[in-house]
This record gives C-alpha cells, structure tokens and sequence, in this order.
C-alpha cells in the first residue's frame, strides 16, 4: 500500500479523538465526553458554543457550554537561534534533505516538514529537556539504534528520523494519528493504551503536526509552483 497516498487521505477528516485541524493558531478544547477538538475560532451565544474547525464559518460543531472541560492554546515550538559558529541551513536546504528522505521512504515530504516543524522549529542543534536532539528530535538511544553518528548533522538526523516515522507507520499499518504518538511518546505508551495514549503533551503534538500538514497542503492547492514553508 501507499503511504503517501493513505497519509493524504486522512486530510480534513476527525483522525484522533475528535481532533480536526485548522489552518491557523488553534485552540485545544477538551469536552467532559473525553473528546479533544482543536478548533480555529469560537462564538458563544447563550449556553450555546460554536467551535470552527477552519477559519471560515462553515465548519464548526456546536456543544453546550457546560459540556467544556478545558480550553488550551495550542503554540508553535520555540525556535531557538542556532550557535553562531555554526553553518547556517536555509529552509531550501532542509527540503531538498526533507525530499531525498521521503523519496527513499516514500513518504509525503510535506508530512516530514511538518514533523521537522513540530519537533524543533527547523533548529539543526535544539535539545529538549529530555534530551532529544535536532531536527527530528531523536533520543541518543534512538539514534544509535537507526545509525546515527551525530544527531546535530541535518542530513544523518533527518534520516534516522524518517526510518524511524517509517517504520512507526508499518507498525501502525498507516494509522498516522498513531504513528505520531508513538514517535512523541514511545511504541510501549500507544500499545499500553491501545490507542492514542491520554498525555496531554502527545495529544497537542498530533495535533500540531497534523494541522501544519493540512496547512502545507492548502497552500499547496493555491501555490501548485510553490514550496510551503
């Protein structure tokens, strides 16, 4: 099977918990039934609240207001400054990295990018407080599992991380909401749960990137000679 042509087919459509992704700063609201919904923009009249799933106002589901548990920002990562005596990257760089890995794996480019996005905001040396490292974000263990001599080298880490999604979505028989929750917070946490493990900082990470690919999609339908950033 496919996987560029399955991934893009989940395009639009509720993929995780009654999670649907918006093209712009969102918010993450999390409903008493347990169902998290990321959503747009929100109007309330009454007890009544309308929450737009685009920027439009023509997507929106309508609940009670008592029915909110939460509602939370969803932010774009940090973008860190690299060190100064390091080399500098341009965004057409990473690509053209991002497009030789995804023709190797057959993976769509723009779902690569906008794990690159997600993890570290494109910063080739960004470590996150548990120690994940570059681009892709992968932990030393990970790393030396999948080859990886020097995870701060864009080229060496943008390809252990997309075997790494890879093999996640074989896994996963490409189940890409759960794909990405186990490359956020581990195979053993999705298996335990069955499913899309009830953390917090995972399920906001499957949003994110999920919304930045329809994101990269959309432009892409109105930019066909163009590459989203």
């Amino acid at each position: 099977m496919n996987k560029m042509r399955t991934i893009s087919g989940c395009l639009g459509v509720v993929v995780l918990l009654g999670i649907v992704s918006p093209l712009h700063a969102a918010e993450q609201v999390t409903l008493k039934n347990g169902f998290d919904l990321l959503c747009d923009h929100r109007e309330q009249t009454g007890d009544r609240v309308r929450l737009f799933t685009s920027p439009d106002s023509g997507n929106f589901v309508e609940v009670d207001a008592a029915e909110i548990v939460s509602i939370d920002l969803v932010p774009d990562p940090p973008s860190a400054p690299r060190p100064a005596a390091e080399p500098t990257l341009t965004n057409a760089d990473v690509h053209q990295l991002i497009a030789q890995a995804g023709a190797e794996h057959n993976l769509d480019v723009d779902l690569l990018a906008s794990v690159v996005r997600a993890e570290s905001g494109g910063n080739v040396r960004a470590v996150s407080r548990t120690g994940a490292q570059g681009l892709m974000q992968l932990m030393p263990a990970t790393a030396a599992e999948l080859g990886v001599t020097d995870s701060f080298r864009a080229d060496q880490n943008i390809n252990g991380g997309t075997a790494y999604l890879d093999a996640l979505l074989i896994r996963y028989h490409d189940h890409l909401a759960l794909a990405l929750a186990a490359y956020n917070a581990g195979p053993a946490a999705v298996d335990k749960y069955h499913g899309v493990p009830p953390y917090r900082e995972t399920r906001v990470y499957v949003a994110r990137v999920i919304r930045e690919f329809n994101r990269r999609k959309q432009w892409e339908k109105q930019h066909p000679a163009g590459v989203a950033n």
